[in-house]
């Protein structure tokens, strides 16, 4: 759960967040799901992990079924100039 996505998938993109991303090399966002409120997004969250991990591949590959990266269709497909979020030039 993040409450600026851009960001959070930069950081993961680029490993300069710790934990499971970086450890393993996780850098394609492949799934997410936007939330009007940090509640809401926290229960959803809480709900998944309680899921197997048969539960969340089929919950990826209902909307991205070739788990292409959707970093760039969120950026923007030229990309973000300077820090992920801000407005570019």
């Amino acid at each position: 759960m993040t409450s600026n996505l851009y960001r959070r998938a930069y950081q993961h993109r680029e490993g300069l967040a710790p934990g499971f991303t970086k450890t393993y090399g996780v850098s394609r966002l492949v799934w997410y799901e936007p939330f009007e409120t940090i509640v809401a997004a926290i229960r959803r969250e809480t709900s998944i992990k309680k899921y197997p991990r048969e539960w969340k591949i089929n919950l990826i590959e209902r909307e991205n079924p070739f788990w292409d990266d959707l970093y760039p269709a969120l950026v923007g497909e030229q990309g973000v100039h300077g820090w992920p979020g801000q407005a570019r030039p």
